[in-house]
C-alpha cells in the first residue's frame, strides 16, 4: 500500500486542512491597525515632515568631486563650518564623480559665498559649481499637483473597483486599506526624519498601486468563493476566510520577492548616502509591507463585516443557525437514547423501543390477508 502523500503548508491552506481565522480575530487586528494609525498621526503632528527643497524652496548646488566612503561626511562637516548662518545643508553623492548640496533659500551674496566655499571643498573653480534657486511658490505648485494626483487616483480606484466587482463595499474596503498604507508610510518618514522629495512621492504612488493590486487579488478569490453562497451552508465570513487562507502563501511569496530588491535598493542608497535612492527605497519598503498586511488583515475582513450586515446575508446566516440548531437537537436526542440504553444494560434490564412505522390502508389489508391465511393453515393442521 502506497504511503499517503503529505500535503505542503500551501496545499493544506488551500484545501482548508490548515487555516487561520482572520474573521474571528478581525476585531483585534482592527484595534491594532487603529492604534498604529493613531501613533503615526501623533508623530506627524509632533515632528512633522522634513520637506525637500522641491517642496519648500531652497538652493541646489552640484560640483564634480571624486566620491569615497567618507566624502559625504567630510563635505557635511565643512558645510557646517561655513560663515553663512543656518544653511541647513543636506549633502548627497551623485554616482562616484559628483556631489550635491541642498540648502535653504539664499540671497545672491550668500549664494556667491557658498558657491566659492563648495568649490574650495571640491578642489575646483567656482564656475564648475552649478546651482539652481527653487522658489517656495514652485514647491507649493508641486505639492498641490501631488495632492490632486492622489485625489484623482482614489476616485478612479473607487469607480473601477465598483465597476469590476459590481460591489461598492469592495471599493470602501480597498480605499480604507490604501489610506492605512499611505498614513503609515508617511508616519515612518516623519519618525525617521527622512526628507520628502519627488522620489518619495513616486514611491508612495507606486506602493498605493501595489497595495491595491494585492487587495484586488484577495477580493477576486472572495468573489469566486462566495458565488451563489445563498444556496450553501456557509456564511460569507466563512468563505471569505477560506479565500484569504487560499491566497495567503501567494501573497507572502509575492511580498518577500518584491521586498528583497527594494531592501537592497534602500541599503545601497543609505550606505552610498544617495538621497533619491534612499528616499525611494524607504517609501517602497514600508509601503509594500503595509500593503501586504492591509490586504489580508484590513480590507478582506472589513469587506466581510460590511457584507454580513446586508439583509439577505443576515437571513442566510439565520437559516444556517437554525439548521445547526436542529442538527444539534437530533444529535443530543440520539446521545440521550444511547445513554439510556447503556444505563439499562448496566442495571440488568434492557428497554427496547420499537420504531413507529406508518402503515397505509393498502399495506394493512395485505397484512390482514396474510394473517387470515396463516390461521386457516393452522386449523387444517389440527
Amino acid at each position: 500500500m502506497m504511503a499517503e502523500k503529505k500535503l505542503s503548508v500551501a496545499e493544506r491552506l488551500y484545501t482548508g486542512h490548515l487555516s487561520y481565522d482572520f474573521m474571528k480575530n478581525r476585531k483585534g487586528w482592527f484595534i491594532f491597525s487603529g492604534i498604529l494609525v493613531a501613533l503615526t498621526v501623533v508623530v506627524l503632528l509632533v515632528r512633522g515632515l522634513t520637506l525637500g527643497i522641491e517642496f519648500s524652496g531652497g538652493t541646489d548646488f552640484q560640483a564634480p568631486m571624486k566620491i569615497t566612503s567618507s566624502t559625504v561626511d567630510d563635505v557635511r562637516a565643512h558645510m557646517n563650518e561655513l560663515s553663512v548662518d543656518e544653511l541647513d545643508a543636506q549633502v548627497f553623492s551623485l554616482g562616484d564623480s559628483s556631489i550635491r548640496i541642498q540648502t535653504r533659500s539664499l540671497t545672491p551674496e550668500e549664494t556667491t559665498t557658498t558657491r566659492a566655499e563648495i568649490a574650495k571643498i571640491a578642489g575646483v573653480v567656482p564656475d564648475d559649481v552649478t546651482y539652481n534657486a527653487i522658489g517656495g511658490s514652485w514647491g507649493q505648485q508641486i505639492t498641490q499637483k501631488a495632492v490632486i494626483a492622489l485625489v484623482v487616483f482614489v476616485a478612479l480606484v473607487m469607480v473601477l473597483i465598483a465597476a469590476y466587482f459590481r460591489d461598492w463595499k469592495m471599493s470602501i474596503a480597498a480605499i480604507v486599506a490604501v489610506f492605512h498604507d499611505l498614513i503609515v508610510t508617511v508616519g515612518v518618514y516623519a519618525a525617521v526624519g527622512f526628507t520628502v522629495t519627488p522620489s518619495t512621492v513616486i514611491g508612495v504612488l507606486t506602493i498605493l498601486g501595489y497595495s491595491l493590486y494585492d487587495t484586488v487579488v484577495v477580493f477576486d478569490k472572495i468573489r469566486e468563493n462566495t458565488k451563489g453562497i445563498e444556496h450553501t451552508t456557509y456564511t460569507y465570513s466563512e468563505q471569505a476566510n477560506r479565500a484569504i487562507n487560499q491566497v495567503l502563501v501567494r501573497s507572502l511569496n509575492t511580498t518577500v520577492i518584491g521586498v528583497l530588491p527594494v531592501l537592497a535598493l534602500f541599503i545601497a542608497g543609505t550606505v552610498l548616502q544617495s538621497g533619491p535612492l534612499a528616499d525611494l527605497g524607504l517609501a517602497l519598503l514600508v509601503g509594500m509591507i503595509a500593503g501586504a498586511y492591509s490586504s489580508l488583515f484590513i480590507a478582506a475582513p472589513l469587506l466581510a463585516w460590511l457584507r454580513e450586515r446586508e439583509p439577505k446575508m443576515i437571513e442566510h446566516r439565520e437559516q444556517i443557525e437554525r439548521r445547526k440548531a436542529r442538527s444539534a437537537a437530533k444529535a443530543a436526542h440520539r446521545e440521550s437514547v444511547a445513554t439510556a440504553a447503556t444505563s439499562g444494560a448496566a442495571a440488568g434490564t434492557v428497554t427496547l423501543t420499537e420504531p413507529v412505522v406508518e402503515v397505509t390502508d393498502e399495506q394493512g389489508a395485505r397484512q390482514q390477508r396474510r394473517t387470515n391465511v396463516s390461521r386457516a393453515d393452522r386449523r387444517k393442521g389440527k
